[in-house]
């Protein structure tokens, strides 16, 4: 009986899916017109929670500069801490600096540091990913908690299923990272063999500013820089 009470409801819900298609397609077009121009890229990921006196803002401000004085471009989720590091570091470089923002009942607003051309507003995390990924050449995963891990192995997911061409993943701070990393050996690798022994080489785990572009550079030297898909 719940149900037949309900079904007027769902007709309604359904009819409200269809047009919903049309605001998907929107923020892709978006995006696109946005960043098919903007060149090679790095997006750097971290915690939105990382104060601007934090050691992990100053580092990924410093990553964010060396990469633009290397030529690339800085994509983020456009919000504060480790984002507005990003995007400051590309603006102190003179590189192109792109925010991805997220609309959010609680959080959060875009930072200062974006270019205004190259800041895009999203409502729907699946487009805003879409995006993290076909213009970047690279991921720099700084710490950060769940919406961090969440991309970093979307990522490496899409490069394991060769959905996507493999590109550099690099995680920064070990001492942060290593717990995962030993997990993810000893549990998925070597227990349960629920990962192949060679899927460890898709993640990088430096300590080292230096080592995190020149891992990126190194990459590209005989390779072509392009969309991903």
């Amino acid at each position: 009986m719940i149900a037949k009470r309900k079904q007027k409801d769902w007709n309604s819900i359904k009819t409200n899916d269809s047009w919903q298609i049309f605001k998907v397609m929107s923020e892709f077009v978006e995006g696109f017109e946005k960043l098919n121009k903007i060149g090679p890229s790095v997006t750097i990921f971290g915690s939105a929670r990382t104060k601007s006196y934090a050691e992990h803002y100053k580092i990924a401000k410093k990553i964010a500069k060396k990469l633009a004085e290397e030529g690339f471009g800085i994509i983020t989720g456009g919000g504060p801490g480790i984002m507005e590091a990003a995007n400051r570091g590309a603006q102190k470089g003179q590189g192109v600096s792109a925010g991805l923002n997220i609309v959010l009942p609680f959080e959060q607003d875009a930072n200062p540091y974006i270019d205004p051309d190259k800041l895009v507003d999203f409502n729907y995390f699946f487009v805003r990913k879409v995006m993290f990924v076909k213009y970047a050449q690279a991921f720099v995963v700084m710490p950060g908690g769940f919406g961090t891990l969440d991309e970093l192995f979307e990522a490496i997911t899409l490069i394991q299923t060769k959905k996507i061409e493999k590109f550099p993943v690099i995680l920064y701070d070990s001492k942060f990272w290593n717990g995962l990393i030993d997990w993810i050996k000893s549990t998925l690798r070597d227990e349960y063999h629920y990962i192949s022994p060679e899927d460890m080489d898709l993640i990088h785990l430096t300590d080292d500013i230096d080592e995190v572009v020149s891992i990126i550079s190194d990459f590209y030297e005989k390779r072509h820089l392009s969309p991903n898909f």
